[in-house]
């Protein structure tokens, strides 16, 4: 989803909290986001629910995952 500009940023919550983590998504609705979060295995397990909220933030997070590419690690050996 990150690599066709779906998914900006995700990742999990570090406390022990009901709220497990996060997606991000460039879409333009609500049912869109839907369609790819059911795509998660641990959704279609059940293991985790989703709840889908809209919400507007800085054009710049479109930049997230090109610059993620540059920084992580490519191996432990990096």
């Amino acid at each position: 989803m990150a690599n066709e500009g779906k998914l900006i940023v995700a990742g999990p919550f570090m406390d022990d909290q009901p709220i497990k983590g996060i997606f991000i998504f460039n879409v333009s609705t609500i049912e869109e986001a839907k369609k790819l979060t059911e795509t998660d295995p641990a959704i279609q397990a059940g293991s985790l629910v989703m709840e889908l909220h809209p919400w507007y933030g800085s054009a710049a997070l479109m930049q997230t995952v090109e610059t993620h590419k540059k920084l992580q690690k490519k191996s432990f050996t990096d």
